[in-house]
């Protein structure tokens, strides 16, 4: 008999009850106080919980919410761009392999030594409360790689029989990409901008530890790991992962919508 495959809600709920015992264990026995001292660098999961509803969501919405405007911006930004060049590449194909090497570099790029660039010449936030400009090119950095090769993948992945009947009727390249190529793209494309999503938020934080920002994740984290309060820096943590899996989730629902046929679903 086929064997029926574990839904997707439950394998996540295992995963994460998986890292949650994981957690507790290693604060439990690994992490402790060191000799003499009251602090501890891992706290559990329960006393994390506890710190965030002691001190309630209003003071973190305000940390967060100049990091997840950046992150937008950031996500909009970089994916545009990339999704622009691939378009191009299916039209001009020739440029493909230098479009490919951008990709590839602006992927291996160390981001310290491109932050502090960024912060000489884009600098930080105009304005207290402002998103840094720094945040937001690292935030656009961090995706560009992933969309413009899940981009080219998908729109290579067009059905060459299709795309011989538009050309048979007189069809042009941008005819072909926009009948063909960029339905069979979807999946790849969608796919993509999933993953960017965690990718951006991440890309604005790091740019948020460069400075030039009075408020947001990455320059809180830095106060509150100076001040030893692992308490807090944990919950920051926690509640950036998930803000970061609940964009992750929000794109994912748009793709199984906008493309039903691959999970084999009706349209």
């Amino acid at each position: 008999m086929r064997r029926r495959a574990m839904p997707t809600w439950l394998a996540a709920v295992i995963g994460a009850v998986v890292l949650v015992v994981a957690w507790w264990i290693f604060a439990a026995t690994v992490f402790t106080p060191p000799a003499g001292t009251d602090y501890t660098p891992v706290p559990s999961p329960l006393t994390v919980l506890q710190t965030i509803v002691s001190d309630g969501l209003a003071p973190y919405w305000t940390v967060f919410q100049v990091t997840i405007s950046e992150a937008i911006i950031g996500y909009a930004w970089g994916n545009g761009v990339a999704l622009l060049l691939a378009a191009t590449v299916l039209v001009i194909p020739r440029i493909e392999p230098i479009v490919m090497q951008v990709a590839v570099v602006s992927y291996c790029l160390p981001v310290v030594a491109v932050g502090g660039i960024a912060i000489v010449t884009l600098g930080g936030a105009k304005r207290p409360g402002d998103p840094s400009s720094t945040a937001i090119f690292l935030a656009a950095l961090a995706v560009f790689f992933t969309t413009v090769v899940g981009a080219v993948l998908g729109f290579k992945a067009a059905d060459r029989a299709s795309l011989d009947v538009v050309r048979v009727y007189g069809g042009s390249r941008f005819m072909q990409l926009r009948k063909v190529r960029l339905i069979a793209a979807l999946p790849s494309i969608l796919n993509a901008l999933q993953i960017a999503v965690p990718s951006a938020f991440l890309g604005a934080v790091l740019g948020e530890y460069m400075g030039a920002i009075d408020r947001g994740v990455g320059i809180t984290l830095i106060k509150l790991q100076g001040d030893l309060d692992s308490a807090r820096v944990w919950a920051v943590f926690l509640l950036t992962a998930l803000i970061a899996l609940a964009g992750y989730l929000v794109v994912g629902l748009v793709a199984r919508a906008v493309t039903p046929w691959v999970s084999g679903r009706a349209a």
